[in-house]
């Protein structure tokens, strides 16, 4: 199980699901090759030999970034698993791209720092519940 985000053109204004307009649109987001090249800024240690599906390993956690198989870019998906020090490296992301993405763990926009490390650690709580659950 991963803890994931959707990274998407959204409107800088909105402050939670609520102030997106119901009629909005994203926009494209660009080309999947340049969004990689700033990724690889923000984090070089970013693997994306497989363009479609970038990796990034920490000490105690990983990322997969599902950039999907076309060149043109809508948005993407952040699969984080492992330790909250992961979400440096989302902040990062987020911040050299100037884009938001939406939390549904969360139940709305992500915010990085102890908004998002809080998140985290509820969801990793639920999840090992479901896990031990379905060892018992």
């Amino acid at each position: 199980m991963s803890y994931d985000i959707f990274v998407q053109d959204l409107p800088p204004e909105a402050k939670t699901l609520e102030d997106i307009p119901s009629d909005f649109k994203p926009a494209s987001i660009g080309e999947r090759s340049l969004i990689i090249e700033k990724i690889k800024v923000a984090v070089p240690d970013a693997d994306f030999s497989d363009p479609s599906w970038g990796r990034i390993q920490g000490d105690d956690w990983s990322i997969e970034m599902n950039m999907g198989a076309n060149e043109h870019c809508s948005g993407f998906a952040i699969h984080i698993r492992g330790g909250a020090g992961a979400f440096g490296a989302v902040e990062a992301i987020l911040q050299a791209l100037k884009l938001r993405a939406l939390d549904p763990q969360a139940g709305g926009l992500f915010v990085a720092g102890p908004e998002a490390i809080d998140s985290f650690s509820r969801w990793r709580a639920y999840r090992d519940r479901v896990v031990n659950r379905q060892k018992s």
